[in-house]
Parts: structure tokens; sequence; C-alpha cells
């Protein structure tokens, strides 16, 4: 990506994937037996922690100034990989 525009447009469409996921996830917690539905709601806290983290790098980088922004670009790229994979993880669980 050139611009900073360019991949915060990016970044949020990815979101915008992920949160659908993450309704998913919260969905399938509540159709769950009582025992699998404590661990959906721990997994869904856990993502949605990382997803506020993402939010929070993400705004950092929209308030960064000059090319600032590409030095923080490779942390929001592995926190959306972590946000990723935690995501799958808890729908894997609750097949």
């Amino acid at each position: 990506m050139d611009t900073k525009e360019a991949y915060r447009e990016k970044i949020e469409a990815k979101l915008e994937q992920l949160d659908a996921r993450i309704d998913l996830l919260r969905a399938k917690g509540r159709e769950a037996k009582a025992d699998a539905k404590m661990e959906a709601s721990r997994r869904l806290r856990e993502v949605q922690e990382r997803r506020e983290e993402v939010q929070d790098e993400l705004d950092e980088i929209q308030e960064s100034g000059g090319e600032a922004w590409k030095d923080l670009r490779s942390g929001l790229d592995a926190a959306m990989n972590d946000l990723d994979e935690a995501l799958s993880e808890a729908l894997d669980e609750l097949q």
C-alpha cells in the first residue's frame, strides 16, 4: 500500500469481514450447550478484546503524521493476523 488512506481502507474492509465472523461466533455461542456456551463466551470476550486492540492501532496510524504510519503498519498487520487466528480457532471449537 502506498498511501495511509488506502491502507486504512484495506484494514477497515478486513475489519468488516471479521466483524461478521464475530457476529457468527456470538450466534453460535447462543446456540451452544451449557458447557460449550461458557467457553464460547470466554472466546468471544477474547476476540472482542483483540478487535479493540486492532481498532486502537488503526486509530494510532490514522493520527500519525508524515511517514510515521509506515512504522506502525507491521504491528497492525500482526494484530490483524492474531485476531483472525483467534476468531478461526473459536469458530472451529464450536463446529
